[in-house]
């Protein structure tokens, strides 16, 4: 891993966002690409709120805060990601998507460098075989928000080499995190797992069984959750959460993973949660309302 000095991140949303920070307060040269250049500037205010908080709070210092972000440069053309040593996709959670990013950045990529995506259910053979290098690709699937959770999901395709992976399990460990390794099938384990969980809860509310808020606290209260299901499916975002269990769905072919309708249809709306102001709740007042 001695190797690695610089790392491109495509997708400078909430989760590439994250991954640039943890990247760089590691010592990381960042390169930070999307293809909406004012989405880069967002992403690199937000990592600069986030370092202020810590330095304000004594956790890191002034000097430190200012360096890291000073290692997050923004590419607003692959191009520029040409000399990286590791790039990590973080783009929607579309299939078609991540294969054109990867056959683009096969034309750019040094030979030796690697790829990874952090996908959160997509096959990860799928898109190592459109790249010209599917020995040095893997899934590296951090949780959201990158910066506080401690887990990192590490998957290997069919043709993932021993070497890349060992390089994964180096990279995951000094950024001070811990690896859970996942074989390469639809959603891995958190989001095989995490994943039906919300999709139930939503059925819970489309039948009727209880409301937002009910559903909500039984989850908080009676099973110690820290955030209820519909909480966390806006925190995610609906449409993730849509997209994900879609892949459930095709990929096992049993009908436990069929989205529910009432998640189909707010995702329709464009309710998708946080990130447009309303999903299983109204974030336009002082505190978030349900919406049922």
């Amino acid at each position: 891993m001695a190797g690695i000095q610089s790392v491109g991140i495509i997708g400078a949303g909430q989760m590439g966002a994250g991954i640039a920070q943890v990247m760089a307060l590691c010592g990381y040269d960042v390169m930070l690409n999307d293809i909406d250049a004012a989405q880069i500037d967002a992403a690199c205010a937000s990592v600069q709120k986030n370092l202020s908080r810590q330095a304000d709070k004594g956790a890191i210092s002034t000097e430190d805060a200012a360096a890291v972000l000073s290692r997050i440069q923004p590419a607003t053309a692959f191009d520029a990601l040409a000399d990286c040593d590791l790039v990590i996709e973080s783009a929607s959670e579309n299939q078609a998507i991540k294969k054109d990013i990867f056959i683009e950045l096969s034309k750019i990529l040094k030979p030796d460098a690697l790829m990874a995506s952090n996908t959160s259910s997509i096959s990860i053979t799928g898109l190592a075989a459109v790249t010209d290098r599917p020995e040095k690709f893997i899934g590296i699937h951090f949780m959201n928000p990158v910066p506080v959770m401690k887990l990192v999901e590490v998957i290997r395709g069919i043709a993932t080499s021993s070497e890349t992976f060992e390089a994964t399990k180096a990279l995951v460990e000094r950024l001070g995190k811990t690896m859970a390794v996942s074989e390469d099938f639809p959603a891995f384990i958190v989001n095989r797992l995490l994943m039906p969980m919300i999709n139930e809860a939503i059925y819970t509310l489309y039948e009727g069984v209880g409301s937002v808020e009910a559903i909500d606290t039984a989850m908080k209260l009676g099973a110690n959750h820290p955030m209820g299901p519909l909480q966390l499916a806006d925190f995610i975002g609906l449409d993730t959460c849509l997209a994900i269990m879609q892949v459930l769905y095709e990929g096992l072919a049993d009908t436990k993973y069929r989205p529910c309708p009432l998640l189909v249809k707010y995702v329709e709306a464009g309710w998708l949660g946080r990130k447009t102001g309303r999903g299983f709740y109204d974030y336009s007042g002082a505190e978030p309302a349900p919406t049922r």
